[in-house]
């Protein structure tokens, strides 16, 4: 991001020094990046995820750069009582919680007559449930920090449906539509919320083995552009919102 200066335009980056992040779905893809990224800028973070071996190699991982600075905390977002020990993992572990970036996804794509009950289920409990959630039980958290910043990380489905994606594309869409509510209810708490809507990104949530990319895939978006959005909105000056971001690939095959 730009940032205009005493005649010039400078490189701006957040100041996360102090601040502490909670990541869902950080165990690979766009919330590990996501979580190093905030690190790397000088948050201290805790990831989850429901997978605690994937999680604990992550966490591995990133406190090699990080030492004392990353925590991982195992939970299902689709399980109140689980987020609500995570929320108070962090508060525990770094003192408050700053920065909320709810990023856990699910997802099958199947017709709508062939979609069963509890695909349907688990996709809304963990799409658009599990990022309520995580809010309500960070919003106390928030408040006793003087206010924070709520990132949702979205889809373009929220906005475009397409055949197959029913119960996708009603998780997707309802979480646009809280993310701008809740913007509504808190923006005159200090609490910022903004959503992030990503096309086709090269993660194993596109169908790749796990904990991959696939060079087939270049032209899609990477997982690290997401997360530069991500910084991007968290160096906004306080008077400004970025309410949404749409990121999609730039040079998609042709149909």
């Amino acid at each position: 991001m730009l940032h205009y200066l005493k005649g010039k335009f400078t490189t701006m980056f957040p100041d996360l020094d102090g601040k502490v992040a909670v990541v869902t779905g950080a165990s690979r893809g766009i919330g590990f990046c996501i979580a190093n990224q905030l690190l790397a800028h000088g948050a201290r973070v805790v990831i989850c995820a429901r997978n605690e071996a994937d999680l604990l190699r992550s966490e591995n991982m990133l406190n090699q750069e990080f030492p004392s600075k990353v925590k991982a905390v195992a939970a299902d977002v689709s399980k109140y009582p689980q987020v609500e020990n995570l929320m108070a993992k962090a508060e525990e572990l770094f003192g408050g919680i700053d920065i909320l970036i709810n990023n856990a996804g699910y997802a099958v794509f199947r017709p709508v007559a062939d979609l069963t009950q509890q695909q349907w289920d688990d996709i809304i409990a963990t799409n658009l449930s599990g990022a309520f959630y995580c809010l309500h039980a960070a919003i106390p958290r928030l408040r006793r920090r003087g206010g924070g910043y709520v990132i949702n990380i979205s889809s373009l489905a929220g906005k475009n449906a397409f055949a197959g994606g029913a119960a996708y594309n009603a998780s997707k869409f309802g979480l646009n539509g809280m993310s701008e509510a809740a913007m509504l209810d808190l923006r005159y708490e200090n609490i910022r919320i903004s959503y992030v809507m990503p096309g086709s990104v090269n993660t194993q949530f596109g169908g790749g083995p796990s904990g991959t990319t696939s060079s087939s895939a270049d032209w899609k978006i990477d997982s690290v552009d997401v997360a530069q959005v991500v910084l991007d909105l968290l160096a906004m000056p306080p008077r400004s919102l970025v309410s949404r971001v749409e990121i999609r690939p730039s040079k998609p095959p042709r149909k």
